[in-house]
């Protein structure tokens, strides 16, 4: 099961007491969830959300005995506001987003999102979405697909691997992972520790998910539903994410909505680090309504 990242900093930064209200916007397979529900106890209100629908039923099935102070919500978290709407809530002392991608999603070939696992070209968090990495990968022109793979995966062969995907698919679909990822190898050789599709991979990724364009809707509307003192904390895993939630913050800081809880990032111990490679890269970001 994936192993959440820094947990003790995420539940000391928020500061929650027993009794209050708590919303995990990416509840994966609830392991900060049960930690944040421990700590507002029987009395608090702990609400998930994630668009997910396997990780909608790892939690129902984690926090089975624990239903009545748990409302499990399936939905994007661009959508909190509608979804603590619906609810009837109308201000909550802490939110988490953790942004990063679960192992569950990684390891589970039938999703597509890692180059390691032989699987469909999909990578949609919400397999509703209507659109595929696959599908991506056959229509962008490209110079779009150049573009992309510059952009959000920060790839500087990004016009060699595109040049060689369009190559490629004019003689055959290219709809599965380990297809995409020998193409990619091919294209540019392999560099150093990190597999060259690495970077494309993760641009597809988020494009697929207009993940960066979900954040930047989600972080003014979670700190207008922070009740005075609420806190937001929000854990980055690459700089495209961590840059969007530094400006949005600093700029909030200057109007004063919000105050910096801490000034520079969170980062995880050598120790955790060991045991959950997967926290070497996160960053975690918490922030105050004033």
């Amino acid at each position: 099961m994936h192993e959440p990242v820094l947990v003790t900093e995420v539940i000391q930064g928020l500061a929650l007491r027993p009794g209050q209200i708590v919303v995990d916007l990416t509840a994966g397979s609830g392991g900060h969830a049960e930690k944040l529900l421990e700590i507002v106890g029987s009395l608090g209100q702990l609400i998930l959300v994630d668009r997910d629908p396997d990780a909608i039923e790892r939690c129902r099935e984690r926090l089975r005995d624990k239903r009545d102070r748990v409302k499990i919500c399936r939905a994007a978290f661009s959508e909190c506001g509608r979804v603590l709407s619906q609810l009837h809530v109308e201000k909550v002392h802490g939110i988490l987003i953790d942004l990063g991608v679960s192992r569950e999603q990684l390891e589970g070939p039938s999703r597509g999102f890692s180059f390691m696992r032989e699987g469909p070209l999909d990578m949609r968090m919400d397999p509703n979405l209507p659109v595929s990495a696959a599908d991506l990968v056959r229509t962008l022109p490209e110079g779009d697909l150049a573009d992309a793979i510059w952009r959000y995966g920060e790839e500087r062969f990004s016009r060699r691997i595109a040049r060689a995907i369009c190559k490629e698919r004019e003689k055959a679909s290219i709809d599965s992972t380990k297809t995409l990822a020998d193409i990619v190898s091919k294209a540019v050789g392999r560099r150093g520790k990190i597999h060259p599709a690495t970077r494309v991979f993760q641009a597809l990724r988020i494009l697929v998910n207009q993940e960066l364009t979900e954040l930047e809707t989600v972080l003014p509307v979670a700190v207008e539903r922070l009740v005075t003192g609420g806190r937001l904390a929000v854990i980055a895993y690459h700089s495209l994410e961590d840059r969007i939630v530094k400006k949005f913050f600093r700029k909030e800081k200057e109007t004063g909505q919000i105050f910096l809880v801490n000034k520079k990032p969170v980062t995880a111990s050598r120790t955790e680090i060991e045991q959950n490679p997967s926290a070497r890269s996160a960053k975690l970001r918490i922030v105050a309504r004033s």
